[in-house]
């Protein structure tokens, strides 16, 4: 039985995902939702998989890891938060993605392991557009040089780029971080690169998503617009 506010949630959002999307010249199926699962309990998440959202993002390698065999095959996990090196070893081989490549050892190690599980591992290169000290994620002007090196590593797919953009009341305020990464990614994706598909770009989360699809991003990563604002542990 799927929670109702869960379905009434995920109903208003596929109204504005839709709505946002037409805005920006396509449609509602191009654009991926991935449910953000950090701190939800696995019964929540059930009520998302069963209303038909196959993609879920996690922030905490070890959070996915208490999670992931409580779901089937069809369910794909993305590692979307900070990924230290020396856990790359325990979700190489249970996650669709990893959404925050953001340092040539990082880039390096996903490949090592990927090639021992004989793999190739889907990667996006997450980008500080805005410049932040508390966010990670390479500058602006490095993404030429990372997109070269990862283009020759024979066990990454690099399939496009990931940004955080800073909170604000007024979503207009922060369009220009979206637009800018929008701009860098269709330059990327315009020198067709061996080993490099510029398929996606994931911009916009609860507070920004609509906004970050007029401006081009066809993931957005929703986790309160889904189940609500939630008490994250203290550190």
């Amino acid at each position: 039985m799927i929670d109702e506010t869960i379905k009434q949630n995920l109903d208003d959002i596929y109204t504005r995902i839709k709505a946002a999307a037409e805005k920006s010249g396509r449609k509602a199926e191009d654009i991926k939702l991935i449910a953000v699962t950090k701190t939800v309990e696995v019964d929540r998440i059930r009520n998302v998989s069963e209303y038909g959202v196959p993609d879920f993002g996690e922030n905490r390698v070890q959070e996915l890891l208490e999670k992931y065999d409580k779901f089937d095959e069809a369910t794909k996990w993305h590692l979307i938060g900070h990924l230290q090196t020396n856990k790359v070893k325990y979700i190489i081989d249970k996650v669709h993605m990893i959404h925050s490549v953001d340092s040539f050892e990082l880039a390096k190690e996903i490949d090592n392991r990927a090639g021992k599980t004989g793999k190739k591992m889907n990667i996006l290169l997450q980008v500080n557009v805005s410049g932040e000290e508390t966010k990670f994620g390479i500058r602006p002007e490095e993404v030429n040089e990372y997109v070269e090196y990862i283009s020759r590593l024979k066990n990454l797919l690099l399939r496009g780029m990931m940004t955080i953009a800073p909170f604000a009341d007024n979503t207009q305020e922060i369009r220009p971080i979206f637009k800018n990464l929008y701009d860098i990614f269709i330059d990327i994706k315009n020198k067709r690169i061996d080993n490099v598909s510029m398929d996606y770009l994931s911009m916009g989360m609860s507070n920004d998503f609509e906004v970050a699809i007029e401006e081009g991003a066809n993931i957005v990563r929703i986790g309160t617009g889904i189940f609500g604002k939630r008490n994250y542990p203290q550190k």
